[in-house]
């Protein structure tokens, strides 16, 4: 059949018209890419309008060697300072470069603190390990100490954070030590820091392990203080950044 020339173009512009429209429909349909509204915070919980707080332990909590407000418990008071500022923070420390848990006891004896505080942080043992005492004085003292920080902290024993002991054999304070030696006081300390968290465990007192921070201290000098052998600022702001979740949930509770 053939076709005239006038009947082939209505056919060819039919066509074109007809896909034209496709086209345009597809085009109009097409769904827009869905987006993911913002996410909105979530506000931090409110707490108490003041909290106090008691830090207790050795030269690792008054911090030797470091500005008065590097130690960890005042940049933990600081950093809690930000998230709760609607909050007033206090702060006592009881503790001394050198003091073994007899030390502490005794002190916290003579100073006879309040038992009214809302979070109670323990760092201790070192000193007991570094003057080769038995580890019998630990295995004793050590539950006292953490008992009466429970008593110090309200009475509740969620109140209370205990903090592994830091290894001094990755400082440059043992660079003159055998790698025995260094290898003795690690295991030694790991025996200490098995020791606090089991008693911990049976407890339901959290215990935090900041001890690895501290083994990083040869590959990073950073970490340990101007004095070669404690931690530096940034060491203890590691601890705190460690420790705020558990802190957290004290506050929270």
């Amino acid at each position: 059949m053939k076709l005239h020339f006038k009947q082939i173009v209505i056919v060819i512009f039919s066509i074109f018209v007809s896909c034209g429209a496709d086209q345009s429909d597809s085009e109009n349909n097409t769904v827009p890419p869905t987006t993911t509204p913002p996410t909105t915070e979530i506000p931090t919980t409110p707490i108490s309008s003041s909290i106090k707080y008691l830090a207790l332990g050795d030269s690792y909590t008054i911090g030797q060697s470091v500005c008065e407000t590097c130690r960890y418990p005042e940049q933990l008071k600081a950093k809690l300072q930000t998230i709760y500022p609607e909050t007033a923070f206090s702060l006592k420390i009881i503790a001394q470069t050198g003091w073994s848990t007899s030390d502490l006891i005794s002190a916290i004896n003579t100073q006879n603190p309040d038992s009214n505080y809302d979070m109670v942080t323990l760092l201790i043992g070192v000193n007991n390990q570094y003057q080769h005492q038995d580890f019998s004085v630990y295995e004793k003292e050590f539950p006292q100490l953490l008992n009466k920080a429970i008593a110090l902290a309200k009475g509740d024993n969620k109140n209370v954070i205990v903090l592994s002991i830091p290894d001094y054999a990755y400082t440059p304070f043992t660079k003159n030590y055998t790698s025995e030696n260094r290898m003795k006081i690690s295991t030694e300390l790991d025996h200490y820091n098995s020791f606090a968290e089991n008693y911990c465990i049976t407890k339901n007192v959290s215990f935090v392990s900041i001890t690895d921070i501290t083994r990083q201290g040869l590959n990073n000098p950073s970490l340990v203080a101007s004095d070669g052998l404690h931690p530096s600022e940034t060491a203890y702001r590691m601890f705190v950044e460690r420790m705020l979740p558990k802190v957290k949930m004290v506050l929270q509770d």
